[in-house]
């Protein structure tokens, strides 16, 4: 989780950090993903929310003032990572023929919700829990 983080910095720019991780798909036919490929992604998107509820929950709730505001924002930029790598896995199974319409729609609200959040608190600092 550290070496793909996007947590520490400052909030605004969350949804560009966690596009760049996607990169390797990034005009890509993702019906040739290959099912390593998709645990990576998988395995990953596991880890940002392991961070989220066993890491930033507990710092957030023990932190006050600034430090409290900081963690918050990086959670929030940890849930844009989250859910970007939740709906590019999605988005690869249904290249490759499993229905997740439904998931992908629901997957994008929370997604566009936290991009919203991150973008709100733009220039404040963000800190990581790694």
């Amino acid at each position: 989780y550290d070496t793909f983080q996007i947590s520490d910095g400052t909030a605004g720019n969350a949804q560009a950090q966690a596009n760049a991780i996607l990169t390797p798909f990034s005009g890509r036919d993702l019906s040739t993903v290959s099912s390593a490929e998709l645990t990576a992604l998988q395995n990953m998107r596991e880890a940002a929310e392991t961070a989220e509820t066993a890491q930033f929950n507990p710092a957030i709730a023990a932190a006050s003032g600034a430090a409290k505001t900081a963690l918050q924002n990086g959670k929030i930029k940890n849930k844009v990572l989250k859910l970007t790598l939740e709906v590019q896995g999605l988005q690869i199974q249904a290249a490759q023929g499993k229905n997740t319409a439904s998931q992908i729609t629901a997957e994008t609200t929370k997604l566009n919700n936290n991009i919203a959040l991150d973008t709100k608190a733009a220039g404040q600092a963000s800190k990581g829990v790694v």
